[in-house]
């Protein structure tokens, strides 16, 4: 299973963009797909989670409102609009792939694929 994130960029205060991350060589039709960021000097911090069958989502507090993911199951391709963002959400962008159950969904060890990230900065 490879992923490959992208769509990140330099954006002012209050703007928006849009990631994308391709999911390949999938083989399970059940899990999900989470976004993180990590910002220097910062642990990998979860922003949201889909599922590919029922889309059910789940948000950190922090971009609730703001934030929204999204799936295409027939290009296996998750997105992530990103909205009134601020400079405090400039960080790389990770994509991550298949849902261990043992463990909470925003905890980077529920994953076991993850894509190699894309940089977000937004300028103030």
């Amino acid at each position: 299973v490879q992923l490959q994130a992208s769509g990140g960029g330099l954006v002012q205060a209050g703007g928006s963009l849009r990631l994308s991350c391709e999911v390949s060589g999938r083989t399970f039709s059940g899990d999900g797909v989470g976004w993180f960021r990590q910002a220097p000097g910062k642990d990998r911090e979860f922003m949201a989670v889909i599922s590919w069958n029922g889309g059910s989502t789940d948000y950190a507090d922090s971009v609730k409102g703001r934030f929204t993911i999204s799936a295409d199951n027939a290009k296996d391709t998750v997105y992530l609009q990103m909205n009134s963002l601020k400079p405090e959400d400039t960080a790389v962008y990770y994509c991550a792939a298949h849902i261990i159950p043992s463990y909470s969904n925003a905890d980077p060890r529920a994953y076991n694929y993850w894509g190699q990230g894309t940089l977000v900065t937004v300028s103030s």
